[in-house]
């Protein structure tokens, strides 16, 4: 047979999805495994939601929609973007698609050439490295490491820019770190991008969880000639708790939406009718839910972060955002735990995952070495116990 496809064949299994998988199939098989891999909050998606979707289906809203989406949700996206950034769009620059991870996909087909470079800070969200691969970009990794916060500074960026930069990515509340970029920050790194005319694809789906009084800022706020460059991505996923009905969109120029709106027209079409019109309820409706969640993730965060740091050989700084927390285990690399010598962070995960029965996401994918990803969108419960098990099976 002819060779496969050497992009496709290059595109490496994400990370969360294959940790999350072995522990499924572990609970499968009987066994009492506690997750935290996947980055999907634990709540129900909330009643209102939930019924505008059902009279969607009861009212016959199951044909195609336009590639880009429904109007009225369109509208509803712009209409939520200007009350909670400060932003104006038009709903003719606002594309669906189907989840976020699926609008930085298309905004990345969208704006990439072959050879084109595409700076990413790390820690990143796995599938970033790979999405721009298989567009044909070039990853262009500036590392963060938690002396800084994990956070690129301008002055990091502007060295890594050459003759073939094209864009910054950029996640900001940020997966895997939960660290928030401040406006001062962000206007540091927009001026190098405006000066260098480069795109800045700003994933922002975790704007509504954010802690310690801290006032978010989107990019695309600071400026025309930022906005003009932005390509914002955001989603109902993760605050509506609505990650299976599969949502999410890009606010961009219009001559860039409209390109997107063709891509999407030719490969997926939109997302799901009935998940749109439920998207209209989620970002139009009451919002008091949101809050509620916001709540109950920062007193998990509050704990998770002082038990870590109380058990010998962990760590971790404290995030300003989204549900994850970053541990460090540099001091456990080199040392035999659980009848297993942990060389790097994947042999820590895979030795908690089978030894204390506990899912974590060793963080190399994200490319950073030697620290593991928790994420405390799991309940208070499951929370002590996965905590208790961890240093259980380091001190013992």
């Amino acid at each position: 047979m002819k060779p496969v496809s050497k992009i496709a064949e290059a595109v490496r299994a994400s990370t969360t999805l294959a940790v999350d998988s072995l522990a499924k199939q572990m609970k499968a098989d009987g066994l009492d495994v506690v997750g935290f891999g996947t980055g999907e909050p634990d709540f129900n998606t909330p009643d209102n939601i939930n019924m505008a979707g059902i009279k969607a289906i009861c009212d016959g809203k199951t044909k195609y929609t336009p590639a880009a989406g429904i109007i009225p949700l369109r509208k509803a996206i712009a209409q939520r973007i200007k009350a909670d950034c400060g932003v104006d769009y038009d709903y003719t620059q606002i594309v669906v698609a189907s989840g976020a991870k699926h609008s930085v996909y298309i905004a990345l087909a969208a704006i990439t050439n072959p050879g084109d470079e595409i700076i990413i800070p790390a820690p990143f969200w796995v599938s970033y490295y790979e999405m721009v691969r298989m567009v044909g970009g070039t990853p262009v990794i500036v590392e963060a490491g938690e002396e800084q916060n994990f956070k690129i500074t301008a002055e990091q960026l502007e060295a890594a820019i050459t003759d073939k930069t094209k864009c910054l990515m950029l996640n900001n509340p940020s997966n895997p770190t939960g660290m928030i970029y401040s406006k001062d920050e962000l206007t540091a790194i927009a001026d190098v991008c405006v000066k260098h005319d480069l795109y800045i694809l700003a994933d922002e789906i975790y704007y509504q969880l954010i802690y310690d009084g801290i006032e978010f800022t989107s990019i695309a706020s600071l400026g025309d000639e930022v906005k003009e460059r932005t390509l914002l991505i955001n989603g109902v996923s993760k605050s509506y708790a609505m990650t299976g009905w599969r949502v999410g969109y890009c606010a961009a120029n219009k001559t860039l939406a409209k390109i997107m709106s063709n891509f999407l027209s030719h490969s997926t079409g939109a997302p799901s009718t009935i998940s749109q019109w439920a998207s209209v309820e989620a970002l139009t409706g009451p919002q008091e839910g949101i809050e509620a969640m916001r709540l109950a993730f920062l007193e998990r965060r509050d704990y998770i972060v002082k038990r870590i740091n109380s058990i010998p050989g962990v760590s971790c700084i404290n995030p300003n955002g989204a549900f994850y927390v970053m541990m460090n285990i540099e001091k456990l690399v080199g040392k035999t735990l659980g009848g297993k010598l942990i060389e790097n962070d994947d042999d820590f995960a895979v030795a908690l995952l089978e030894k204390a029965l506990v899912a974590v996401v060793p963080c190399s994918g994200f490319g950073m070495k030697n620290f593991v990803r928790w994420s405390y969108a799991a309940s208070m419960e499951n929370i002590e116990k996965g905590l208790d098990r961890l240093e259980k099976f380091i001190t013992e």
